[in-house]
């Protein structure tokens, strides 16, 4: 009986094998072709919200390519210190304008014939 099952086991494993492998110039488990992003960031803009929601990064064996994740954040870094950047240079700008004493569009919207102490005609 032993000799029996340990014959059965052998020929399990050995159709297995074959059947994975291929048994011949045919071979049964198709090559497939790497899997790229269908919609990669894009680079004639600057990215958008509706960019990152629809980012798909494509699948690897063991979860996501990193070459690809790290693309997508290097983009995004970029853009965000760019960013970062620019409003830093908007809120010097504004600051030394404040300084200065012009007022910036829409900070002063007291009317021309009001005096500086009075609080929009309302009474005590």
């Amino acid at each position: 009986m032993f000799l029996f099952l340990l014959l059965a086991m052998v020929v399990v494993v050995g159709a297995v094998t074959l059947a994975v492998v291929g048994g011949g110039d045919r071979t049964v488990l198709q090559d497939t072709a790497p899997e790229f992003p269908t919609d990669p960031l894009p680079v004639t803009r600057p990215l958008v919200t509706a960019d990152m929601e629809q980012l798909r990064l494509p699948m690897a064996v063991r979860g996501y390519r990193m070459a690809d994740v790290d693309e997508a954040l290097d983009r995004v870094a970029a853009e965000l210190a760019e960013r970062d950047a620019r409003i830093a240079d908007l809120e010097s700008a504004l600051a030394g304008a404040l300084a200065q004493g012009a007022p910036g569009p829409g900070l002063d919207k007291r009317p021309t014939d009001q005096k500086p102490g009075d609080d929009d005609g309302e009474t005590p």
